[in-house]
């Protein structure tokens, strides 16, 4: 019973003063011996895992020795790397007037915490229940006889049944408080839906307070449920050292805003909705750190080539029902009761879940109400991570309640967390106009509407900082869009149309002149299914596409060569079924399509002749190697890369230096003619400049099918000679 929590105390103004609190928890998981047990959702555009103690804490997935996670999760758009926007998330469970029945002490306030850096796993939030459920299996994906998707790892699914999500994470765990928490995770492949999920929490209080099932008859008053969001933005820009300091990958410049707290009042986005619009989302604030000004930092952009932007999206929450009370599961407008912010790390003390004083303030905060000025109005023009005196930047919150819990009692509230901004294609095209100044400048339209505290858009068309920040305030109204996607798919009872499923089995083999797909033919049973879409990748699989194959429900065949590819270039594919319209209620004649996710390869394909029957037909392409033309040798993309051809089936390749050094062997042995080299010595380092030697040894009998001759014999060899220029 000796779980801790760490405490921030900041006193703010509020309506009157009352205390903000930032709690800032322990950073390993107090009271359990290694990470949480996780599962990933990762057959949509927004990837993300889930762990089992409820809540995704701050490096909750491997632990704090992985720095790399800091922020970790709500990835999209997904085929990219470094696409994450969340660092910590959060729920605080409180209640007034609580008498523990292990001690049998009363406190005027009890509050146990679940992130957003640690949970006690033994005490406080005490898992029960933890499982995938999906609607499919996703399918079997090979590349030459090996696996070839990373669903292999990540999907790992418990149970299939009729679902109309494509994944279900079910969640469920006891607390301390006598509190059971049902948590349901949605997500959805479809294309209009793959960017959010629905989050479903039921919290009924059952009294079991610990593992082993001790139940205590208790009624709770005037409990709240609070759930925090640490997000960040500019992670790409991060890990590939744009420049850019490491605080903006944990939050530091990152500005939160709330919509909708006042029930009688609706946003103007949203006046013909219905439904009272109640949300919280955040955006990338420019960082004051590097080179540029305020406004041509929006957006984060590559500040030396401007081929991207890191921060072409906002992410946010969304209320979709919130019950009146235990009695009344009607929608309460009214809720979230509070909607304050906080600060994510500053100065912290430890706090114990038994201190009376330190619980009276967690709950004030819990219980504060809405602020006179949300936290991107008090920031307004600014540089964010010059915002007050946190060093990590400022979260934000919603608390649900107060409500009173007699044994059984339940509450139930359904949120939609989401990530939408300027797609791949978009973002690359404003990145490049804006960096290399090609006015005139063709804004969004409409164009959007800003905060009302800031400058509106002015479209000037030869102004190149109001074109970007334009395109970058378009996320805004993505992630509107997308709001009101997620709560017509509620609203429906999740009965959105679907899309044909895809292939259950994805083949990809390399060959001599063709790379040969075969795929299963499932999905053509399926109602309105309509053929099939290939899309190729060169290079690495975390890049743009380009459809290489179509064909209709006329003219559909199971198997398609790719007679395009080149020698030397690595290939990465995926499919997609596709059905004919008719059922798409957002563009009416667009095909629903199956997602890229369930069938996109991991492995590369590439061509590969069969063994030559002379050691003279070996060579070496390119040679010279120079490091600087990779983009007319295989492409920029491409790592360092020699390859030899015209091999014998097996044989060892031997890499000398011009003096005789072996730096390098090459076990060949696949029986095809092709072998690559990343110009990595066995040591791991990349090789110099200069000129090197290939010997190449026949390490088998190699005797012809047909005629029985005797084409290699063991210890045959050769070598050439090749030069690297670096």
């Amino acid at each position: 019973m000796d779980a801790y929590c760490k405490i921030t105390q900041k006193v703010t103004k509020v309506v009157g003063i009352l205390l903000l609190i930032s709690i800032i928890p322990t950073t390993v998981l107090a009271q359990y011996d290694g990470p949480s047990e996780y599962k990933w959702i990762r057959v949509s555009q927004l990837h993300s895992w889930f762990s089992n103690s409820g809540n995704e804490i701050e490096y909750g997935r491997r632990t704090r020795s992985h720095l790399e996670d800091q922020t970790d999760g709500m990835r999209w758009q997904a085929q990219f790397t470094f696409q994450d926007h969340c660092a910590a998330k959060a729920i605080w469970i409180g209640t007034k007037t609580y008498t523990d029945p292990m001690t049998n002490e009363a406190y005027p306030y009890k509050v146990i915490c679940n992130g957003s850096r640690s949970t006690d796993m033994l005490h406080d939030f005490i898992p029960v229940e933890f499982q995938m459920i999906g609607k499919y299996s996703h399918p079997a994906v090979t590349v030459d006889d090996n696996s070839g998707s990373q669903n292999d790892i990540d999907d790992i699914v418990d149970d299939y049944q009729d679902i109309p999500c494509d994944r279900l994470v079910y969640n469920k765990l006891n607390t301390a408080l006598g509190i059971t928490m049902t948590r349901k995770v949605r997500a959805f492949s479809q294309q209009y839906n793959d960017n959010y999920y629905i989050y479903e929490y039921v919290f009924k209080n059952t009294g079991i307070i610990d593992d082993e099932g001790t139940t205590v008859s208790q009624t709770l008053t005037d409990v709240i449920f609070d759930f925090q969001y640490r997000y960040a933005f500019g992670f790409e820009a991060f890990r590939n050292n744009w420049g850019l300091p490491s605080n903006i990958s944990w939050g530091k410049n990152c500005v939160n805003h709330v919509i909708g707290q006042n029930p009688s009042v609706q946003h103007p986005e949203f006046q013909d909705l219905g439904f009272h619009i109640r949300a919280l989302y955040a955006w990338y604030g420019p960082h004051s750190d590097g080179d540029g000004t305020y406004e041509e930092k929006w957006g984060a952009p590559h500040p030396t080539s401007g081929t991207l932007l890191a921060a072409p999206a906002d992410i946010g929450v969304v209320v979709l029902h919130a019950d009146h009370s235990a009695g009344d599961k009607s929608d309460d407008p009214a809720q979230p009761k509070t909607t304050q912010y906080l600060g994510s790390d500053n100065d912290s003390d430890q706090f114990d879940p038994y201190n009376t004083d330190g619980m009276t303030q967690m709950y004030a905060f819990m219980s504060a109400g809405h602020p006179e000025k949300t936290h991107a109005e008090d920031v307004e023009n600014t540089f964010a991570n010059q915002y007050k005196d946190d060093p990590g930047g400022y979260m934000s919150q919603q608390g649900f309640g107060p409500y009173d819990l007699s044994p059984g009692d339940s509450i139930r509230i359904v949120l939609a967390e989401a990530v939408a901004g300027l797609d791949r294609v978009k973002n690359m095209e404003v990145a490049s106009n804006w960096f290399n100044n090609r006015a005139p400048f063709t804004y969004p339209d409409p164009l959007p509407v800003l905060p009302d505290w800031m400058t509106p858009i002015n479209a000037d068309p030869s102004d190149r900082n109001e074109y970007k920040k334009a395109w970058v305030w378009s996320a805004q109204d993505s992630l509107f869009q997308t709001f009101r996607r997620a709560i017509d798919c509620y609203n429906s009872n999740y009965a959105i149309p679907q899309p044909p499923p895809p292939p259950t089995t994805f083949d990809v083999r390399s060959g001599g002149d063709r790379i040969t797909l075969t795929w299963n033919n499932n999905a053509e049973t399926e109602t309105n299914f309509d053929g099939y879409r290939i899309y190729r990748a060169v290079g690495q699989p975390d890049t743009l596409y380009q459809l290489i194959f179509e064909c209709d429900k006329n003219s559909v065949v199971n198997l398609y060569e790719d007679k395009t590819a080149r020698r030397g270039f690595d290939y990465y594919y995926y499919i997609v079924s596709k059905d004919d319209g008719s059922a798409n209620t957002v563009q009416p004649g667009v095909p629903l399509v199956s997602s890229m996710f369930y069938t996109m390869t991991n492995v590369p394909a590439y061509l590969r002749r069969p063994a030559e029957q002379d050691l003279s037909e070996i060579r070496v392409v390119p040679n010279p190697f120079h490091l600087r033309a990779s983009e007319i040798q295989f492409g920029s993309n491409t790592p360092d890369r020699i390859a030899f051809f015209g091999l014998p089936p097996k044989c060892d390749i031997k890499i000398l230096t011009e003096r005789g050094d072996l730096i390098k062997t090459i076990k060949h042995t696949d029986g095809s003619g092709d072998e690559l080299w990343d110009c990595i010595t066995s040591s791991r380092q990349i090789v110099v400049s200069g000129l090197y030697i290939a010997f190449i040894e026949v390490t088998e009998d190699y005797i012809d099918e047909n005629s029985g001759e005797l084409i290699f014999k063991k210890g045959e060899n050769t070598y050439r000679k090749f030069i690297v220029i670096r």
